[in-house]
């Protein structure tokens, strides 16, 4: 009876055994992922041995995942075949990281052998790392690259990068654990006042028909750069204008010294006004301490006008000029005219003839001309005329002597019976005299009556 039970068992055990499938399972590749975005498969590729019989072998999983070849694989009696084993995603799968199945791999007489695989889960997005090379303010170019961190065959990629540097698009190929720089021709005026620091780049990449954003950093280096532009123009306005401009990406700190004498500070103007005068003798120093940011610049203008002080010169010597010709003169006549209203209705003017003596002066005669038209009223007050003359239109006054201080009025008046409108003139009189034995001449000012103005008055 128990030999019996011991052949049971030996034939249960040991034919099973005996029929098993005999294989040799080896991974050849390493690091596999399963992109979850893209319904992408991990791919392992195997290398089987058969050590039992030729047979068809069929593989698949207790945990809901598709796998490929979907079918059969033959491999005949101690032949090696190479098998490519894709492994799908879950739909209800939501873990992300490392993931560990066991597969089965079954022969037809339904007897199998199992392996495990580890493969990693991630999104699209976690694919990629982007990331630039540092930007020096005085270059015009940087590189930009985009790096494929997993074992995953990218056929085409469509991205496009931006930041505050610049923006591009590129289409291209990524293969597993592949790296792509590209070099970007940089436009100052774009990022002139940007301040050093670290910027963030974005790259919106689009791998089949999904979408998502990776993000880097770029390094944009400090560099201090200010250029200074002096422009000097104009003589009699002399303009003096300092431009400091920060082409750096630091905050630049900006000290401008300009010095003026005592006098030429009182015709000086500034823009802006400095923020320190300090005196130090004859000579003020003006200082500016600014503060300029990237990409501005600083405009000081200084602005010395010595049209003033050349007109207040040109003044003083006309005045000194007329006071020593007035020193001079030894008999001065002013002559004056004012309108009168006359009985019969004319036209009629007042004419006053101020005579005065700087010193002592003989044999004065004082000719005074009449304008055309008009006739000598026979009626004088104060001095009367020697000579009226009215072919000639002349009248004359003779004086034997003037001494020095003495004043004469002449006057008289002259009508006319033609309405006169508008500007009226009146010639200037002459003084002839003699002067310790020397004969001079002088004359007055002309006179001038707006004809419309006198009558409205009146």
């Amino acid at each position: 009876m128990k030999k019996t039970l011991v052949l049971i068992l030996a034939v249960f055990f040991i034919l099973p055994t005996i029929a098993a499938i005999n294989l040799k399972v080896e991974k050849q590749s390493s690091n596999e992922v399963m992109i979850l975005d893209l319904y992408e498969p991990a791919i392992f590729d195997l290398k089987i041995t058969n050590f039992g019989d030729s047979d068809n072998f069929e593989f698949y999983n207790l945990l809901g995942f598709s796998m490929a070849p979907k079918g059969t694989v033959p491999i005949k009696s101690g032949a090696t075949e190479n098998v490519r084993l894709m492994i799908y995603p879950r739909e209800d799968i939501k873990n992300k990281g490392f993931y560990t199945i066991t597969y089965i791999i079954r022969g037809k007489d339904a007897t199998e052998i199992s392996q495990k695989i580890t493969f990693k889960i991630i999104d699209l997005k976690d694919a990629f790392e982007v990331g630039s090379g540092e930007i020096n303010p005085e270059s015009n170019l940087m590189e930009v690259y985009i790096y494929n961190k997993e074992h995953f065959n990218f056929e085409e990629i469509n991205a496009e990068f931006s930041s505050a540097f610049f923006t591009f698009n590129e289409k291209f190929s990524l293969g597993p654990n592949e790296k792509k720089t590209f070099e970007i021709e940089l436009k100052k005026e774009d990022f002139k006042k940007l301040m050093a620091g670290y910027y963030t780049l974005n790259a919106e990449i689009q791998a089949q028909d999904q979408k998502v954003n990776a993000e880097g950093i770029i390094k944009f280096v400090e560099k201090d750069i200010i250029t200074t532009t002096r422009k000097d123009y104009g003589f009699i306005i002399s303009t003096k204008i300092i431009e400091k401009k920060n082409e750096g990406n630091t905050i630049a700190k900006s000290n401008t010294v300009i010095k003026k004498n005592i006098i030429s500070r009182l015709f000086t103007s500034f823009s802006p006004e400095p923020d320190i005068v300090e005196r130090d003798g004859t000579v003020i120093y003006y200082t500016w301490n600014r503060e300029i940011n990237p990409g501005e610049s600083l405009e000081i203008r200084v602005k010395t006008n010595w049209l003033l002080p050349l007109l207040i010169i040109f003044f003083i010597i006309v005045i000194v000029v007329f006071a020593k010709q007035y020193s001079k003169t030894n008999l001065i006549l002013r002559k004056q005219v004012r309108f009168v209203k006359a009985k019969g209705g004319e036209f009629a003017l007042k004419v006053s003839i101020v005579v005065t003596a700087k010193k002592y002066v003989e044999r004065v005669n004082i000719i005074d001309r009449l304008p055309p038209l008009v006739k000598v009223y026979e009626r004088f007050g104060g001095e009367s005329p020697s000579k009226i003359d009215d072919k000639a239109k002349k009248i004359e006054w003779n004086f034997e002597k003037l001494e020095a201080g003495e004043t004469r009025i002449l006057s008289y008046i002259i009508y006319s019976k033609l309405s006169v409108l508008g500007k009226f003139a009146l010639p200037s009189a002459a003084a002839l005299f003699e002067r310790n034995g020397e004969i001079q001449e002088v004359q007055s000012n002309k006179a001038f009556f707006i004809a419309e103005q006198a009558k409205d008055e009146a």
